[in-house]
């Protein structure tokens, strides 16, 4: 995978906060080199979150985010204000942009709380220093710098990328479930929810590590799974399928094979499947009239048979026999009330980064909510969800 195929969600994320016209964007493009940002004197021209996929040495792949002033006024800036809240449950550093010709004031005091709060390491960052000629004393991780001419711009790169260097590394997919030279069947189905011309991220994150791990990958569809088993002369290591065909896929596969789902694999890379095991249970508690939300961290086109919008909420009604009501939210969008779910089905999260799932579970934690994730859910309605952790004993001692 080339460094401009980087999955934005295994990127580190870097976003620039401030009052509005601390010269956030203009500070953007100089790290960047780019004009990522509109750059103007009039106050608020950021209105949205702009995010940018790039390469920052010496960090590498990273999105930058530029976001709107955190000192915005009225409805609209509250609303701006929100969308900034949202961007700093995913930001992996955070840079927080100072007029030197201003005073550090609440704006900033408020911002630094979230910043601690959410355990986001941070650089303080005086901007404007060409208009000073006594600069301020400056603390660990602080910095002046001008937007203007760069002075300090490649310094503040290095404190980034110091910060950013020290993330944490999630969980393989598979490579570490697996040895050079095993077979590894990964079953695709192409239905009417496929997207057409490819297939879908987690399914290439996963035959990658096949690949680099020198293992032999195979291809096949579920309905071809039965010939494609036979074809082989070696019993192969695993069987990982989409988890939408787990109930066509568990009969066929040989009770000697182990079996398991993209899904499952992407919410252990993303760190939550052992509270995505835990909280499966509360399937079996649902009764009628109560709310489930069903969240996906894309915006994807909604197909006839989506699997968040269709398929689970159908497998759920005939599982449970109860008449649940099902709300949907997608992309950074994640209920600031949680309290009227009685459970939560979140996607593997493969279009979001650690530190977001780490934030939506804490979230539902904290509410006390029971959350699990799309290969979860299907593999325990389905009756297979042991048998799709014999791969992963450690998260099997969850059941």
């Amino acid at each position: 995978m080339s460094l401009n195929d980087t999955p934005s969600g295994e990127r580190i994320h870097i976003g620039f906060f401030g009052r509005r016209n601390a010269g956030k964007s203009s500070l953007v493009n100089k790290v960047t080199n780019q004009d990522l940002a509109v750059v103007s004197d009039t106050k608020g021209t950021t209105t949205d979150p702009v995010m940018k996929a790039m390469e920052l040495l010496p960090l590498g792949p990273v999105v930058i985010i530029d976001t709107p002033g955190f000192d915005d006024e009225g409805e609209l800036g509250e609303k701006r204000i929100s969308k900034t809240r949202l961007i700093l449950n995913k930001v992996d550093v955070a840079v927080l942009v100072i007029d030197l010709e201003e005073d550090f004031g609440d704006t900033e005091k408020k911002l630094i709380a979230l910043f601690k709060e959410k355990g986001i390491p941070y650089i303080t960052v005086y901007n404007k220093a060409d208009l000073r000629e006594k600069l301020p004393l400056l603390r660990e991780n602080e910095i002046c710098v001008s937007s203007v001419t760069g002075q300090n711009v490649n310094e503040l790169r290095e404190m980034i990328g110091n910060l950013g260097s020290a993330k944490q590394e999630g969980e393989p997919l598979i490579s570490d479930l697996i040895d050079a030279g095993d077979t590894v069947i990964l079953v695709i189905p192409i239905d009417s929810s496929a997207p057409k011309g490819r297939i879908i991220l987690p399914q290439q994150q996963v035959l990658r590590e096949v690949l680099d791990k020198n293992a032999k990958a195979y291809i096949t569809q579920d309905t071809e799974l039965a010939s494609a088993i036979a074809d082989l002369k070696e019993k192969p290591k695993l069987v990982v399928t989409d988890s939408q065909a787990f109930g066509k896929v568990a009969p066929v596969v040989p009770k000697d094979i182990m079996l398991t789902s993209f899904s499952i694999l992407m919410a252990r890379h993303k760190g939550f499947l052992k509270s995505a095991v835990k909280g499966v249970k509360a399937i079996d508690t649902l009764e009628d009239g109560d709310t489930v939300l069903i969240s996906e961290g894309c915006t994807h086109h909604r197909q006839c048979e989506d699997i968040g919008t269709y398929k689970i909420p159908k497998w759920l009604g005939e599982y449970t026999g109860k008449k649940i009501n099902i709300e949907t939210t997608s992309g950074l969008s994640f209920a600031d009330d949680l309290s009227k779910y009685k459970m939560i089905i979140h996607c593997g999260g493969c279009m979001l980064n650690d530190r977001e799932m780490r934030y939506r579970t804490k979230c539902a934690e904290d509410a006390g909510i029971p959350m699990t994730n799309y290969g979860t859910a299907i593999a325990y309605m389905k009756g297979i969800l042991k048998r799709s952790l014999e791969v992963l004993p450690d998260i099997s001692a969850e059941l």
